[in-house]
């Protein structure tokens, strides 16, 4: 740590303590006469190269710069943002106060101002970032390479050794995924059903948020910035933010209240969002990231977030026109 903040022009740290660790890439605290800094480590193979890092940090400093809660990078003695030492790169941020809030913790007026948020941060994306041409199509998951991987992952469930309730869950649940399949194979969005693409922040959700009492103070994380369909991410956020923890089901009434929010602030229209709530659903009716992290990764890092996924998919089934409702009106 010495090493790497050698580069910039602070004092030399104090104290040095671990963050808690995300599913992606590791960051510390750091402690110095002068304030407390936040150091990030880049360490996923897929955002962690210079110049994805440095167009990330572009967009951010211009977001900061129009006033929007989001840190900009410090710069190092050399006037650069990202920092090599020891085969990683490095950024340092000033340390933001705060902690994080689920959606279900929210008043309506808190889960209206959030959605704001998301719609002024899509705007102002569209301002600062290079411009975008529209795709001729997006195309969405195909349930036949689903069920083959599906089958691959049913196999290494039930070998799984030591074989727990975990696993059982598992299996039991990719047999459901079947029949889910099965009784909704015919609905799959077509290539020009997807919503207008624009820049997203990519993993917007209540742990890249942070709160000072009822105000966001930061939005962080932003190393999956990219063009998507917008309004995909307002309702994926949604099914993040707004769900029970155990069961997965969602708060309605406060989906509402953020789909409301965000659709005033002109990021989507009612019918842009309808389509996305389509598409959402289908890519998670297709999406097996979590057991293939456990199984094909053999990275269990994801397991505690299954059960509540599985949880919310099946529930989203039965309730497809209510949730559709509460994204729309």
């Amino acid at each position: 740590m010495a090493g790497v903040l050698r580069a910039y022009p602070v004092p030399p740290p104090d104290t040095v303590t671990p963050v808690a660790e995300g599913l992606l890439n590791r960051g510390y605290r750091v402690d110095t006469g002068d304030g407390s800094y936040f150091l990030k480590c880049y360490v996923d193979r897929a955002t962690a190269n210079r110049p994805a890092i440095t167009a990330q940090h572009r967009a951010t400093g211009a977001l900061a710069a129009r006033g929007l809660p989001v840190p900009a990078p410090l710069a190092d003695r050399d006037g650069r943002t990202v920092t090599a030492h020891g085969g990683r790169l490095f950024a340092l941020y000033p340390w933001v106060a705060g902690n994080h809030r689920h959606g279900t913790g929210l008043t309506p007026a808190g889960c209206g101002e959030l959605g704001t948020l998301l719609g002024a941060l899509h705007g102002a994306l569209a301002e600062v970032c290079a411009p975008l041409r529209q795709p001729d199509g997006v195309l969405s998951a195909d349930a036949g390479e689903t069920r083959r991987i599906i089958a691959e992952l049913r196999a290494l469930a039930r070998d799984h050794r030591p074989y727990d309730d975990f696993d059982r869950r598992v299996e039991q649940h990719l047999a459901e995924r079947l029949d889910l399949l099965d009784a909704h194979r015919h609905r799959r969005p077509g290539p020009a059903d997807a919503p207008p693409t624009g820049w997203t922040h990519g993993d917007f959700h209540g742990l890249n948020v942070l709160y000072r009492g009822d105000a966001v103070s930061a939005v962080l994380d932003w190393d999956k910035l990219a063009p998507h369909p917008v309004a995909e991410e307002a309702v994926r956020a949604a099914t993040l933010l707004f769900n029970d923890r155990t069961t997965g089901v969602l708060d309605l009434p406060r989906v509402r209240h953020w789909a409301r929010a965000y659709r005033a602030t002109g990021a989507a229209d009612t019918e842009q969002v309808a389509r996305a709530v389509h598409r959402v659903w289908w890519e998670r009716l297709n999406d097996l990231w979590m057991p293939q992290w456990r199984y094909q990764r053999r990275d269990h890092r994801a397991d505690p977030l299954f059960p509540a996924a599985a949880g919310q998919l099946s529930w989203w089934c039965q309730e497809y026109e209510q949730v559709m409702d509460a994204f729309t009106n």
